[in-house]
């Protein structure tokens, strides 16, 4: 059984977990993707008087699941997202609702890359994508302090750099 299987045979937990600042990241995100439904709403009640009951109802169930979504989803996905990164491979999980866990071999990387959205710059966040030679795709490593994706980026390209292999 290697350092990075669990007894029973499953992946152990990746150690490290996003930065702190990653709740607020997500809270705030969720937020702004209330605000278009919630427009709909105040104009419906503008132009539609006869409905009251209704648009009441709506709005109660609207109001739980923006409650819902920018108050308990970040609390969530903040104790299921980890990361690590190992001389073999670069380890993550996520989700909320599902989630996933991800081993890309060091052998099969091909870039890291630094993203920073305007959110990600406002909190001092990064995400580092590292793409691999596989048909999964990239694996990405979210909300990061600026600095630990600095760090992170470095250590995966002094790592790849010590396997020289192809990435194919």
């Amino acid at each position: 059984m290697s350092e990075r299987t669990a007894p029973g045979g499953i992946m152990a937990d990746p150690a490290w977990r996003p930065s702190p600042r990653a709740k607020l990241l997500w809270a705030v995100s969720a937020a702004l993707s209330w605000v278009v439904p919630l427009i709909g709403l105040l104009v419906w009640a503008a132009f539609d008087s006869n409905r009251r009951t209704v648009q009441l109802v709506v709005l109660g169930i609207v109001l739980v699941a923006a409650v819902f979504s920018i108050a308990v989803i970040p609390l969530w996905r903040y104790a299921v997202h980890r990361w690590e990164i190992t001389d073999e491979a670069v380890y993550t999980r996520t989700g909320w609702l599902t989630q996933e866990s991800r081993v890309a071999p060091i052998t099969r990387v091909q870039t890291v890359d630094t993203y920073r959205g305007p959110l990600e710059r406002l909190l001092g966040l990064a995400t580092v994508t590292v793409t691999t030679a596989s048909s999964a795709g990239a694996v990405h490593i979210s909300a990061l302090a600026v600095d630990d994706a600095r760090r992170t980026v470095t250590q995966l390209t002094e790592i790849a750099a010590r396997h020289r292999g192809d990435a194919t």
